[in-house]
């Protein structure tokens, strides 16, 4: 999955409550430092993620969908508060990737140990 794709997610996920905190923004701004996300590219991925077509892209290999999902869980944690739309959108991101409950909770173990 290209670090773009990978970005947008994050962001659908960020505003899947209706707002972007500042600490939100903040992770989301990193994060695209990190991967060189350029800024017309974030502002695409901004308004991608604030339409009515948004939706989470599911990564085909195992590896990335297991990194989808820690990325997700950090958005979701930046704020200091899960939304109840937070909390259905990565069920179903969960549902999704067919992974166990105990492979699930590893990667919720991994992600929170190493905060």
């Amino acid at each position: 999955m290209k670090h773009l794709d990978q970005f947008t997610n994050l962001l659908v996920m960020a505003v899947a409550d209706g707002a972007l905190t500042d600490r939100e923004f903040k992770f989301l701004l990193n994060r695209s430092v990190r991967w060189g996300i350029t800024e017309e590219e974030f502002a695409q991925a901004l308004d991608y993620a604030c339409s009515n077509r948004a939706e989470l892209r599911i990564p085909v290999g195992r590896e990335e969908r297991v990194e989808m999902l820690g990325d997700l869980i950090r958005i979701m944690g930046a704020d200091g508060s899960l939304s109840e739309i937070e909390k259905r959108l990565f069920a179903t991101a969960s549902a999704k990737l067919r992974l166990s409950h105990d492979e699930l909770n590893a990667i919720i173990d991994s992600v929170v140990l190493h905060k």
